[in-house]
């Protein structure tokens, strides 16, 4: 059905539906960059300069604040439209995915992680082509777009290594699983916008967190992580000031990327979070003064390609081959209308 992707759409009660593209676009990118240029700042603030490592326990705080301001939004679950085991390997990838990278940052200085974490978009490209409901193939020049940025992150990476003494190999284990759940993790969101238009960005969110908040419970209560971080913050209460004031920022941002998913897919959204990282990095350097060097720089030229590779547009021929094909689609479609009038008026004839 044509436009059903696109029913009813909203963010934060702006329409998105009846704006064209470009503008859908703009509105949502805009609305991730705030949320997670706000939640970059804070999140390095905590780990680097507050030293607080517990990542299983503050995405456990955020998912409480998720749900209180989806309350405030008015989504309430006799709006739901897809039954609760939709969104279970979901929310289970979802935590995993949030807890792993927060606490990757006790390992990785944030540079280090948010390079790991931006190389996602090619393994969200091939693992889209293996997702039920998706099964997706992309040109090849978007292929050689993720496999720069993938080049110059690593390239990143390395030269991190050797200037920063926060870098060890749990660290890189851990932001690698969450890299692994952050690719089925965008498509099978883009699966369940594709099979049901009318879920809404909330319902995902909120079902995503509230199955999902269970599974936070057995790692914080084997690696004793539950009553070590409740000590330390109830010692440190401003500490929950910033997580609060962080999720609200990341609410806006997660949003905003459910709502690039739905419209967009899981591969462009994944390109717009690898430029908002490259921003965010810049931020970190400029903010908290880290040493910058030519390999550094070197490895953010390839990722500037990568992403300015994406964004040029498909090649003429291309262009040329879908139009050929929506043609010969509507040609088909004719006869087939042509067909069902010969045949109703010889139906008509014969009752007669």
């Amino acid at each position: 059905m044509p436009g059903a992707e696109e029913q009813g759409r909203t963010l934060f009660g702006v329409s998105l539906t009846d704006r064209p593209k470009w503008q859908q676009f703009l509105i949502c990118a805009s609305g991730f960059f705030f949320g997670y240029l706000v939640n970059g700042v804070c999140e390095e603030y905590v780990y680097n300069r507050l030293q607080f490592s517990y990542g299983w326990y503050f995405t456990f705080v955020q998912g409480f604040v998720y749900l209180a301001l989806i309350r405030l939004q008015g989504f309430t679950m006799k709006q739901m439209v897809n039954p609760w085991r939709t969104y279970v390997r979901l929310s289970a990838v979802l935590m995993g995915s949030n807890g792993l990278t927060k606490g990757s940052l006790a390992f990785l200085n944030y540079p280090a992680q948010i390079m790991f974490k931006s190389t996602k978009v090619l393994p969200v490209m091939i693992m889209g082509a293996f997702i039920p409901g998706l099964r997706r193939k992309y040109p090849f020049q978007e292929y050689v777009s993720a496999v720069m940025l993938v080049i110059g992150l690593i390239l990143f990476t390395l030269a991190d290594a050797q200037t920063s003494p926060d870098f060890s190999m749990m660290g890189v284990a851990m932001v690698s699983g969450a890299l692994v759940m952050d690719a089925f993790l965008g498509n099978l969101q883009e699966a369940i916008f594709k099979m049901n238009p009318d879920t809404t960005q909330m319902e995902m969110l909120f079902c995503s967190t509230v199955v999902g908040l269970p599974f936070l419970a057995v790692p914080m209560v084997l690696t004793g992580e539950l009553t070590t971080a409740w000590t330390s913050c109830s010692q440190h209460l401003y500490v929950y000031a910033v997580l609060v004031f962080e999720a609200m920022a990341t609410f806006v941002g997660q949003v905003s990327v459910l709502s690039l998913i739905a419209l967009f897919g899981a591969a462009t959204t994944a390109m717009v979070t690898t430029a908002r990282k490259a921003v965010t990095l810049l931020l970190s350097y400029l903010i908290f003064t880290k040493p910058l060097t030519e390999q550094h720089v070197t490895g953010l030229l390839l990722i500037t390609m990568g992403i300015v590779l994406k964004l040029l547009p498909e090649n003429k021929q291309e262009a040329g081959g879908s139009r050929r094909k929506v043609k010969k689609v509507e040609r088909f479609e004719d006869d087939d209308n042509q067909r069902g009038s010969r045949e109703l008026q010889e139906e008509k004839t014969a009752l007669v």
